[in-house]
């Protein structure tokens, strides 16, 4: 434990000593009194980081509550940053380091290989490069805490499918995925995104994991606005990775347990028909289709696999058409496309990846880092006679926002063709 916290304070420091430097170097031109305030600036900042990443060894972060998780985001992205911005003085200085060494074999001193003039004027561009490397990002940053996580957007896909009974052609699902709920300081985002999501009018409304990041007790501000997801065929649920408490410490199993009892009984209470591992069929006008969904199945990383996909499927063959619940991606990439006996599974609803909260989406450009680990993590996917949706989620988890990958609501139109 002192050892971890004294490595993370020397790094912390060293990142720290060199930015200040950087900013040193290029405010040496500016006016006494700029040069004052921009420097104050910098000391304030250094402070607040290392106070931040000293109380954060010992007031560990599954404690943390909503405004120390804002103010210690802050902090670790202002660190971050500052060490992408540093990295260009820290290879200037390794070169340097080495024409040092060089310089000693060759008994000629160091300012004779570099110059002393070129030195001065590359350690102030490579300030000034540090300084902005470390700035525009930051600002990006939090710009995806302030704003980004409430960007709320809807994204529409139509899947159409030749044995879709006629009665559920053009059929309006509305998907939300990974609230992560402890995450939101109020209710205020939660019932904004809920609002839009009503307006697309959905006749049917699908969550697809992640209704919290270790609790049940995060759910607690956020009764009664669950409530307000309704729809004509009723609004339909599933776990996901974070919902059964893997991920904290509990005093005991039989906490553990409860915990995933009480999770159980707010999706009942909010109206959702949380399926674990089963399938219930949806009439209209005489003809049915099946929703199967499944307790959480990782198929990357480790991911627990609590689904059971074969008891969901059990005694589907009368239903010409099915869609399947399974919070994550990778059970369709290993399980869902790829075995004969599941090929009859038309649409599967997907999130888990958030997008990684990070990338570029523009038209003709979509990338995230996220796509390293999951070959689908976004949007609409079709194999053979199979569709993938992978819903972005609507909340956030770890860093506090978004960026390039905004909060998703989805609407879906099943459509006969």
């Amino acid at each position: 434990m002192f050892l971890r916290f004294l490595i993370l304070f020397i790094v912390i420091v060293l990142i720290e000593w060199y930015f200040l430097q950087a900013v040193k170097t290029i405010s040496i031109d500016f006016s006494p009194n700029k040069r004052k305030t921009i420097l104050y600036i910098a000391y304030f900042l250094a402070a607040y980081n290392l106070v931040v990443g000293i109380v954060a060894m010992f007031y560990p972060p599954p404690e943390w509550n909503n405004l120390f998780r804002f103010i210690s985001s802050l902090g670790l992205i202002l660190m971050l940053c500052k060490l992408i911005g540093c990295t260009f003085l820290l290879i200037d200085d390794a070169i340097r380091l080495f024409k040092w060494i060089v310089s000693l074999f060759q008994k000629t001193p160091i300012e004779t290989i570099e110059g002393t003039t070129n030195h001065i004027s590359r350690l102030k561009f490579l300030s000034q490069v540090a300084v902005t490397f470390t700035v525009v990002p930051a600002i990006s940053f939090i710009y995806g805490m302030v704003r980004g996580a409430y960007k709320f957007r809807v994204h529409t896909a139509k899947v159409i499918a030749s044995n879709l009974p006629d009665a559920f052609h053009g059929l309006k699902i509305v998907q939300i995925s990974d609230l992560h709920s402890g995450s939101f300081y109020s209710t205020e985002p939660l019932v904004k995104a809920f609002t839009i999501a009503m307006a697309q009018k959905p006749d049917i409304i699908f969550f697809t994991g992640d209704l919290v990041n270790n609790e049940t007790s995060e759910t607690t501000m956020h009764l009664e606005t669950y409530k307000m997801l309704k729809a004509p065929y009723g609004v339909y649920s599933c776990l996901g990775n974070h919902d059964y408490g893997d991920y904290k410490q509990w005093d005991s199993p039989e906490a553990k347990r409860l915990n995933l009892e009480e999770l159980k009984a707010v999706h009942a209470n909010s109206g959702w028909r949380l399926l674990m591992n089963e399938h219930v069929p949806i009439e209209k006008e005489g003809q049915k289709i099946a929703i199967l969904g499944i307790e959480n199945w990782g198929g990357n990383l480790r991911f627990p696999r609590y689904g059971k996909l074969e008891s969901a499927h059990a005694g589907t063959e009368a239903y010409p058409f099915k869609i399947l619940l399974s919070h994550d991606p990778s059970h369709w990439d290993m399980v869902i496309s790829q075995e004969e006996k599941y090929k009859d599974i038309d649409l599967t609803l997907s999130g888990h990846t958030h997008g990684m909260q990070f990338g570029i989406e523009i038209p003709g450009i979509k990338w995230s880092p996220v796509q390293y680990l999951y070959k689908h993590w976004a949007g609409l996917y079709k194999q053979d006679n199979q569709h993938l949706y992978v819903n972005r989620g609507l909340g956030f988890l770890g860093y506090p926002g978004r960026l390039g990958i905004w909060p998703e609501i989805t609407v879906i139109e099943l459509a006969k063709g």
